[in-house]
């Protein structure tokens, strides 16, 4: 069997669900009990697709102590050797196709991501008066690499990291978002994801999101305060995976648990937005369920 299976289908609808819920960014113990003695087939080893749809809770805004429900639609898959993973709004493809049993996997290809914070659903009445920002839409590169088989014949531990720039002259800027995640099945049923992620931006794309211009503050009483680049949050989720018939192999329907935090840093932290308005801690949680075939 492929020891990625669940890796490829479960680590990233953690990233999706937890990056969402933060309005940050995020990615992929005992050993599995009772695993299968000898190779056998799974739904992961051809062409695969996972449709599913989750529903969490997050802030409002990135530094907003105002917490909110958003939807988390979630698509993911292999087809023709080109692997398809969720992005919060957005997606990335692997076009990599490494050969089964390969000792370490690479990831490459392109990511898209819209980025909606502070363009709608601002709960503070002080930052709605600072005005909604545009939505931005960011396309860049997603790289990786990942060890199966680390501690157990089924887990894996993978770095990776997206860059990404945005096209549509919102923030006008770039993103990095490295990560770090260890993945492995608890039991024939049941599988786990720890991640821990961080998000460094440059000068546009930190003065779009946290600078307060003379004419926000005016608008909204806030100080005036000037953002420059540096890392903005780290942040770590854990993810559990239930397969409701039992076998992870199989596909069919699965449901996801996800609970997250995050900490802002530097001007993300300080920008008023933040240390005036909302706070620094930013907790999310998320539930799903998909359909594997």
């Amino acid at each position: 069997m492929h020891r990625r299976f669940t890796s490829a289908a479960l680590a990233s609808a953690a990233i999706c669900l937890a990056a969402a819920a933060s309005g940050a960014a995020a990615q992929d113990s005992p050993p599995p009990v009772g695993p299968p003695e000898a190779p056998e087939e799974t739904v992961y080893d051809d062409n695969w697709i996972s449709l599913g749809v989750g529903a969490g809770l997050g802030p409002s805004y990135s530094g907003s102590d105002d917490y909110v429900l958003f939807p988390a639609p979630i698509v993911q898959g292999k087809v023709a050797g080109i692997g398809i993973s969720p992005r919060p709004a957005g997606l990335a493809l692997d076009v990599i196709d490494d050969a089964p049993g390969s000792p370490v996997n690479f990831s490459f290809g392109p990511s898209f991501r819209m980025r909606s914070d502070r363009a709608s659903r601002i709960e503070d009445e002080v930052v709605e008066l600072a005005g909604e920002l545009d939505r931005a839409w960011e396309v860049g590169v997603s790289a990786g690499i990942s060890k199966p088989a680390l501690l157990n014949p089924y887990d894996s531990l993978s770095f990776g990291v997206d860059a990404r720039w945005d096209v549509a002259g919102a923030h006008g800027g770039m993103v990095l978002e490295p990560g770090v995640s260890y993945f492995t099945p608890l039991n024939r049923g049941m599988a786990a994801a720890l991640s821990v992620s961080a998000e460094y931006a440059d000068d546009d794309f930190n003065s779009y999101y946290y600078t307060v211009d003379a004419a926000q503050s005016a608008a909204s009483g806030l100080d005036q305060y000037q953002a420059d680049a540096g890392f903005n949050s780290v942040g770590t989720n854990l993810l559990l995976a239930i397969d409701l018939d039992g076998n992870l192999q199989n596909g069919g329907i699965s449901a996801v648990l996800i609970g997250g935090y995050s900490r802002l840093l530097g001007d993300a932290k300080n920008t008023p937005y933040t240390s005036e308005r909302g706070s620094a801690d930013q907790f999310f949680g998320a539930v799903g369920i998909g359909y594997t075939f």
